[in-house]
């Protein structure tokens, strides 16, 4: 599933083309994804000017004129495709976005392309936004923006893990008292909102702490964060960073909204690398998996405890 840093890369690509644009019409070409449709879900945004283009955790926000919000969430195979309409026509032109041709083909199964989006951009443009999903794991509704934060999708979501706002008091104040493994615990959503299993053993080993390591043993008794708290915190938003900075990370059906590849797979430390020696300064260990909660955890034993 696309993590915090692929969905703040679509976010990124569909902004300059979503923001300030009018929804001329919006085609559905089934009745659902993981979820139906919201009733009457063209009809209430057809017309409307999208105000800006937000993220919250693992979803898309599109604010709209009148108050309300598209929420979407991409699961497991979900991708948009920015398309320009023919001048004179309703045939999208081939593989361009603002002029620049994608860098890499895409799927171009159109029989998953589920719903377009028409726009009319504020500079006269006409402009599709195709979202294609072979898994239908995706899904798009509508909320009210006055009730966002009170969603059931959105209200026990955690702190973000980008900006300073995600300092080593947070973790504390999160973590103090808890046994369940560190990694369980960063992954779990209503502690920090976003973070996936990728990430987590990224930034798990750069801060050298085991992902098998007791939670709560990274707060002092008083409450205060202890140095592992401190690395873990600065870590967690290096990796973040980082991977936005690359466009995310391609394993399988992830690319951006523009059909480029994202590329901090090839920064990997850890994940994915089982049996290859620890990237870390003068560590001699090799690189374990272990499965946690079903999914597969990637670290060094010997300098992460």
């Amino acid at each position: 599933m696309p993590e915090l840093p692929e969905v703040e890369t679509v976010r990124r690509g569909l902004a300059p083309v979503m923001e300030g644009a009018v929804i001329r019409d919006v085609m559905l070409r089934r009745a659902d994804l993981r979820f139906p449709f919201p009733e009457d879900f063209s009809s209430r945004i057809a017309g409307r000017r999208v105000v800006a283009m937000g993220r919250r955790a693992k979803y898309l926000l599109a604010d709209l004129e009148g108050g309300m919000v598209v929420v979407m969430h991409l699961g497991m195979s979900g991708a948009f495709r920015i398309e320009r309409v023919v001048e004179g026509g309703d045939k999208p032109s081939p593989a361009t976005i603002a002029g620049e041709m994608f860098r890499y083909p895409r799927s171009e199964n159109r029989t998953h392309d589920h719903v377009v989006f028409s726009l009319d951009e504020a500079v006269g443009t006409n402009m599709r936004i195709v979202y294609n999903d072979p898994r239908r794991f995706g899904f798009m509704t509508l909320v009210p923006r006055d009730a966002l934060d009170q969603h059931p999708y959105f209200v026990n979501l955690g702190l973000e893990p980008t900006g300073n706002a995600l300092d080593a008091a947070h973790l504390a104040s999160v973590l103090q008292g808890k046994i369940a493994p560190l990694k369980a615990a960063l992954l779990d959503q209503r502690n920090i909102a976003g973070l996936g299993n990728i990430y987590v053993c990224e930034a798990l080993h750069r801060a050298g702490l085991s992902p098998r390591r007791a939670s709560g043993t990274l707060v002092t008794g008083q409450g205060r964060p202890g140095a592992g708290a401190v690395r873990l915190a600065t870590s967690i938003r290096e990796v973040i960073d980082a991977a936005i900075a690359a466009g995310g990370s391609t394993l399988r059906d992830h690319r951006q909204a523009d059909g480029e590849l994202g590329y901090f797979q090839h920064s990997f430390l850890v994940y994915g690398r089982e049996g290859e020696a620890c990237p870390r300064s003068g560590c001699r260990g090799t690189v374990a998996r272990i499965t946690q909660s079903g999914r597969s955890t990637f670290f060094c034993p010997q300098c992460q405890r």
